[in-house]
């Protein structure tokens, strides 16, 4: 079975070249498919990263792969993966027609992020736009800031960036019962209709549809996520609870195994904290445990019970 990959990793973003660094090291053969798309690329610095705070994620992206070239056990492909198959091995096919059989596969593809259908949002996003305050909170400190988001997710988005300003504007009228506590922190709300978005100065303008403009500084909406392929249901792999997020997370153990023997997911498609150093966690944590699954088949190296139990 020399033709057989221990592991294929759909995805090199943060989570996945993380787990083929770890795969690396522990000399096993891994191919790493990256349809070189992440979700972070507009962004203008990764916040919160312990070495590369406030730096382009290409920069990270760039560093991750010149140190995967040192083990030679690691491809990396610029792909697309199209399909999935489940046998005696996995079977993995590319856009370019080239398929690749595998023991073990990692799904870290990362999730299409959605905004709300306001004009010119998606041309601010990632620059005045964020949906992250642990990301971006530190870079709109002290300065005024909206939030564009309704009900459950109007009041923890309005009172957990309480921590970086103090000059908020929620754009909702939607905050239903929890309005006091929103008010109690000094939070303003305004419930007109936003009808437009636009860069203005070093900031944005809100504009609304009865003619009012809100100059701000930046805005934190509630973005929701969803799956960048059909590669988790062709695998049958469970997919959590709904949640005002997403309703397509991969479910997956403390380990990164899903509910599929032998398929385990890192980073943003298990929609844990949205961080690139969650998922660089993530992504070593769930490489140790596919090392630890490869030698229980080959040497009888005990580890905890697969819960295929979770699929149904």
């Amino acid at each position: 079975m020399d033709d057989v990959w221990d592991c294929v990793i759909v995805g090199g973003g943060a989570a996945g070249l993380s787990a083929a660094l770890v795969l690396g090291r522990a000399r096993r053969r891994t191919l790493v498919v990256d349809a070189g798309k992440p979700s972070n690329a507009v962004s203008h610095g990764i916040g919160g990263l312990l070495g590369y705070d406030g730096r382009p994620p290409a920069e990270l992206y760039t560093a991750g792969r010149a140190e995967l070239a040192k083990y030679p056990q690691v491809q990396l492909r610029t792909g697309v993966v199209t399909d999935v198959g489940r046998g005696e091995v996995f079977t993995v096919e590319m856009a370019d027609g080239t398929v690749e059989s595998t023991r073990r596969i990692v799904l870290a593809n990362g999730m299409h992020y959605h905004l709300p259908e306001i004009p010119g949002l998606a041309q601010l996003w990632g620059d005045s736009v964020f949906h992250c305050p642990f990301c971006h909170g530190w870079e709109v400190r002290d300065v005024p800031v909206a939030v564009l988001a309704d009900g459950a997710r109007a009041v923890h988005a309005a009172l957990l960036l309480r921590g970086w300003t103090e000059d908020i504007v929620v754009l909702t009228d939607d905050l239903g019962d929890e309005r006091p506590l929103v008010e109690a922190a000094g939070v303003h709300i305004d419930e007109r209709r936003v009808a437009e978005v636009r860069a203005a100065g070093d900031g944005l303008e809100i504009v609304f549809a009865d003619g009012g403009v809100l100059a701000r500084r930046a805005l934190m909406v509630a973005a929701t996520v969803s799956q960048r392929s059909a590669l988790a249901e062709q695998l049958g792999v469970r997919f959590g609870e709904p949640n005002p997020l997403s309703a397509e997370a991969v479910w997956v153990d403390e380990f990164g195994r899903t509910s599929v023997l032998g398929v385990f997911a890192a980073g943003d498609v298990t929609v844990q904290l949205p961080q690139v150093a969650a998922a660089i966690a993530a992504g070593s944590k769930v490489a140790a445990a596919v090392v630890q699954s490869l030698l229980n088949d080959e040497f009888g190296l005990p580890v905890p019970a697969w819960n295929e139990e979770a699929n149904v």
